[in-house]
């Protein structure tokens, strides 16, 4: 309007280059920016936050593996890793905080399914929240979500419903290539499990949408990059929540993958694990005097084995590396495709796991069917291969030492992150799974709204990390819980609390002097304790867990005492 009404801000801006960019955008905002400018929404980065599934804390080479995630381990090195962040020890309730920034009871998945007489326990998302793609709306961004959804698809709570503009994914996980014939009807949720859902239409494994002999690694990227494409063609942000099945059992990957691994174990648990931690030290993750926690001690020998048992746990362990390389596959496919349409740079990339490696089917695991590692077969890790997964730290998902709920934590954010902290560890900054809503909502400029359809939504319990990518002090404002089927714990800075189920005593640990937790204080620090009790059960109230319910306890459960002895 200043400089004529044919012609636009935008055009204007281009014929006088000497213009500050930034003054331009205030002065469009100003005076009515013409649309194309506006439609780039050139300030609010892209996000994409990936989430694994029973992936342990030192499964990527980054984090101390053997495996080959030459793609993962990039994003650490043009990124930040943190070396405690915390998930909720357990695939559902994860979610749940995950996409509301609230802890899992206020959610309604107090625990994994239902606790008939608990609305805290309903097994899936109430009401009373919003998810992170509603939220999102209000900035403008095109929300996308590929995987596993696992947050009671059939009690009405689907990604379409929920905020997500595009979406294919499987209401609970469970399979890997479209050529399996073992999955049936399931009864209970009167539903095939040999389906999907694109955008909530119910679609069989076969459909003509979907490429042939596919595997869900790379299904659930395929159809993200073409969902992203929409929004990148209409210079619209995007926020794509892509949620892996793996390396969820059953443990299935490509046979040509499989077979790089295949012997690779053959030196034992006990080899893998102190080479592991070894290279944890190298890389700096840790440092002496930290010290390596002891393996299970259900666990046997490797060279008590015999050469047939060998064999088979050298291919179990075989079969969960080629699914963490065909993640990394699939993960660097994402990056590539960024890259090429030219957006990476303005892109956030947020990488962790659910929970800790997965020891639920006892020391043994599992490994059935004619071909294991195939479509139909029956693999899961087991304890043995989990302490591996988990080091250097001790105990398995469902728990509240950092075997069960420390995640490996990576951020990747070029246009936002300081190029001096790339490929930097930081130790004493630490977050939880809570801390992504508020995080995303401050860094995108959108609004929590405080109800939602009627429904009155509690305030964001966690606090924006942020000041991670400019490397300062991330200052959490109260403690954090994990609380998992009678498995708890709180931390409070330097200082953590554990209780494991059916323990009597709280275990205390200095994080900062000890962070693998081998060295119990609770005797000689009663009142630090004692103080960190009352915040529990203060949390544990304002949250909603009830600790009068009575849990299964699976193969998984090793008491601590027993473990460490």
């Amino acid at each position: 309007r200043l400089v004529g009404s044919e012609m636009c801000i935008r055009d204007r801006y281009i014929a006088m280059k000497r213009i500050d960019y930034t003054f331009m955008l205030t002065l469009g905002a100003s005076i009515g920016a013409c649309p194309v400018l506006a439609q780039q929404n050139v300030s609010k980065p892209n996000i994409v936050l990936i989430l694994l599934d029973d992936v342990g804390y030192s499964d990527f080479g980054c984090y101390g593996s053997e495996i080959n995630t030459p793609n993962i381990d990039r994003l650490a090195e043009n990124g930040i890793r943190l070396r405690h962040f915390y998930n909720q020890a357990r695939s559902a309730p994860t979610r749940a905080s995950l996409i509301t920034g609230l802890y899992p009871h206020q959610v309604g998945n107090g625990a994994l399914g239902k606790v008939p007489g608990y609305p805290a326990y309903q097994g899936y998302p109430n009401e009373n929240n919003v998810f992170l793609p509603e939220a999102l709306k209000t900035a403008g961004y095109f929300n996308v979500m590929t995987g596993k959804w696992h947050l009671g698809y059939f009690q009405g709570v689907t990604p379409i419903s929920r905020g997500f503009d595009r979406s294919l994914n499987a209401p609970f996980g469970g399979y890997y290539f479209s050529s399996d014939k073992s999955l049936k009807k399931n009864k209970k949720e009167r539903t095939n499990q040999r389906n999907l859902y694109l955008n909530d239409e119910e679609i069989g494994f076969d459909d003509d949408r979907l490429p042939e002999n596919w595997c869900s690694t790379h299904l659930w990227t395929d159809f993200g990059l073409k969902f992203i494409d929409e929004a990148i063609e209409e210079k619209q942000p995007f926020f794509w929540y892509l949620a892996h099945n793996a390396a969820h059992f059953p443990l299935q990957a490509p046979v040509e993958t499989i077979n790089k691994y295949k012997g690779k174990y053959m030196k034992g648990w006990e080899d893998v694990r102190n080479a592991r931690f070894k290279k944890q030290l190298e890389l700096g993750l840790f440092e002496r005097p930290d010290q390596l926690t002891p393996r299970n001690p259900k666990v046997p020998e490797w060279d008590s084995l015999t050469q047939e048992e060998k064999e088979r746990y050298d291919m179990q362990m075989a079969i969960y590396a080629a699914v963490i390389e065909e993640v990394d596959r699939s993960i660097g496919r994402v990056v590539e495709h960024l890259k090429e349409k030219g957006v990476l740079d303005n892109t956030l990339i947020i990488l962790l796991s659910d929970n800790g490696g997965n020891g639920e089917p006892g020391i043994e695991g599992r490994f059935a069917g004619k071909n294991p590692g195939s479509a139909g077969s029956t693999v899961f890790l087991g304890a043995a291969w989990a302490d591996v997964a988990n080091a250097p730290f001790f105990l398995y998902k469902h728990h509240g030492h950092e075997g069960g709920c420390n995640t490996p934590f990576i951020v990747s954010y070029p246009n936002g992150i300081d190029k001096s902290l790339n490929g930097t560890i930081q130790k004493d900054n630490y977050g939880h799974i809570v801390d992504i809503m508020p995080t995303l909502v401050k860094l995108t400029g959108a609004t929590y709204p405080s109800s939602r359809g009627g429904h009155k939504v509690p305030p964001m319990e966690g606090i924006s990390l942020l000041p991670l990518l400019k490397g300062e002090p991330v200052k959490q404002t109260k403690p954090t819980i994990v609380e998992h089927e009678g498995n708890k714990m709180l931390r409070d800075g330097e200082w953590k609390i554990v209780q494991e189920y059916k323990e009597p005593k709280w275990r205390l640990y200095n994080l900062k002097n000890d962070p693998t937790e081998m060295r119990n204080l609770a005797d000689r620090e009663p009142e630090i304790l004692n103080r960190m009790i009352h915040d529990y059960q203060k949390m544990a109230d304002h949250i909603g867990v009830e600790s009068e319910i009575e849990f299964k306890v699976g193969k998984w459960y090793t008491p601590v005492e027993e473990y460490l002895k």
